[in-house]
C-alpha cells in the first residue's frame, strides 16, 4: 500500500466534540464547543481539554477552574457547531440555541439539560503548550439521562446517538463491531447434541493457534487439547476417552494424514 509523508500536523481523528459549559465569579456563563479533549486517567478520574487563550471561555475557566463536559448527539449537532464559531461575548449562546441550564451538583458551572451525559470537572494542572491550555480535570460527578438506561440499570449511549468530530466534519456513529476484549474472550455454545466450552487466540486462517474444548457427545465424553499450525502441520494431542465399555488414554503427534 503506497502512503505519501505529510508534514507533522493533528491527525488522530475522529474525536469526541463535547460542548463545555462553565461560568466566571460573577456568575456570567458560557458554551464553547471542544475537540481537543479526552480521558487521561481512570482512578481518579481525570479528563483533559485544550483551549485556545483567545476564547471567550478561556478566562472563566482561568478564574474559577471548573467546568461541565456536556457529550453531544445528533439532536444537538447545530448548536454544537454554533457554539463553536460563535462567541458568547456577542451573543447568549443558551437563548439562541434553546439550551436549558441545569444546577450541578459540586461546581457553579452550568450544565446543559439536553446533553445525555454530563461531567462535572475541576482543574488540576494547568499546562500552557502554546496555541491550547490544556486543563487537567478531576471528574467530581456525573450525570446521564435516565431515558437511556436499560432495566438492568445499563447505560445505552450508543442509543442517544453520540457524534465524533473528524477533518471538519461531524459525524453519526455506526454499527457495534464487538465489546471490548471479544477477541479473546471465553464462549459457551450448545449444539443441537452438544455442549462445549472453546477459547481461542488466533492471528490468521493457516497461523498457530491454542484450543480447549470440552464435548459431550450422545455416547462419550472426553477432554481435547491442541495446538495447530495449519492443516498439514505438526500437532500434539492429548485425549482421554470413556468408550461403552473400556476407559483408555491416548497421547499422539502427528503431521498430516499419513
Amino acid at each position: 500500500m503506497a502512503k505519501i509523508t505529510w508534514k507533522p500536523g493533528n491527525m488522530l481523528y475522529p474525536l469526541p466534540a463535547v460542548m463545555v459549559s462553565c461560568a466566571d465569579r460573577e456568575g456570567r456563563d458560557n458554551i464553547l464547543t471542544i475537540a481537543w479533549t479526552g480521558t487521561t486517567c481512570s482512578n481518579p478520574p481525570m479528563l483533559s481539554i485544550s483551549v485556545r487563550k483567545e476564547r471567550y471561555s478561556y478566562h472563566m475557566i482561568e478564574e474559577t477552574g471548573e467546568f461541565v463536559v456536556n457529550l453531544t448527539t445528533k439532536a444537538l449537532v447545530r448548536a454544537v457547531d454554533f457554539c463553536g464559531v460563535r462567541s458568547g461575548k456577542d451573543i447568549d449562546k443558551w437563548k439562541e440555541m434553546h439550551l436549558t441550564r441545569e444546577k450541578a451538583d459540586v461546581v457553579k458551572a452550568p450544565m446543559i439539560a439536553e446533553s445525555p451525559v454530563n461531567i462535572e470537572c475541576r482543574v488540576v494542572e494547568r499546562t500552557d503548550l502554546g496555541s491550547h491550555v490544556m486543563y487537567q480535570a478531576e471528574v467530581v460527578s456525573v450525570h446521564v439521562d435516565e431515558a437511556y438506561m436499560d432495566e438492568k440499570q445499563k447505560f445505552h449511549l450508543e442509543d442517544a446517538k453520540p457524534i465524533v468530530y473528524s477533518h471538519g466534519t461531524y459525524f453519526s456513529l455506526g454499527e457495534a463491531l464487538g465489546t471490548f476484549g471479544y477477541s479473546v474472550k471465553q464462549q459457551s455454545v450448545r449444539g443441537a447434541n452438544r455442549l462445549y466450552t472453546k477459547q481461542q487466540s488466533v492471528r490468521g486462517a493457516n497461523c498457530p493457534y491454542t484450543k480447549q474444548q470440552s464435548v459431550r457427545g450422545a455416547d462419550r465424553l472426553y477432554t481435547k487439547q491442541q495446538s495447530v499450525r495449519g492443516a498439514d502441520c505438526p500437532y500434539t494431542k492429548q485425549q482421554s476417552v470413556r468408550g461403552a465399555d473400556r476407559p483408555y488414554t491416548k497421547q499422539q503427534s502427528a503431521r498430516g494424514a499419513d
